[in-house]
């Protein structure tokens, strides 16, 4: 039997509307991971933005571990996650540090 990598996970509840949605985020990520050969992690969830401490835990486990997959509902999930941040800048910072990330809106 093969081990399947490991892929974490990344959600921004303030760009849901509700804890169904997150659920329904969270459960995607999953399904994701099913789907192309990974096991769901941990699934960081950020709750305050402003404070951006889930993707600051993502980035040190990403450093520290060698799990270097990262899976996002959508890449709008990584915006706005400090001052100044884009999606596009959020992605490159985790890939800097070998994590290839993915969408899980984009299969």
């Amino acid at each position: 039997m093969t081990t399947r990598p490991t892929l974490l996970g990344y959600v921004r509840a303030d760009a849901l509307n509700c804890a169904e949605e997150l659920a329904a985020a969270t459960d995607a990520l999953a399904a994701f991971a099913s789907a192309e050969g990974f096991t769901l992690g941990t699934v960081y969830t950020e709750r305050d933005s402003a404070e951006s401490a889930a993707f600051h835990a993502l980035l040190d486990e990403v450093k520290r571990s060698d799990v270097h997959a990262v899976v996002v509902p959508t890449m709008n999930h990584l915006g706005y996650v400090s001052p100044g941040g884009t999606p596009a800048a959020m992605r490159q910072h985790l890939e800097f540090h070998q994590a290839h990330v993915w969408a899980a809106d984009s299969r």
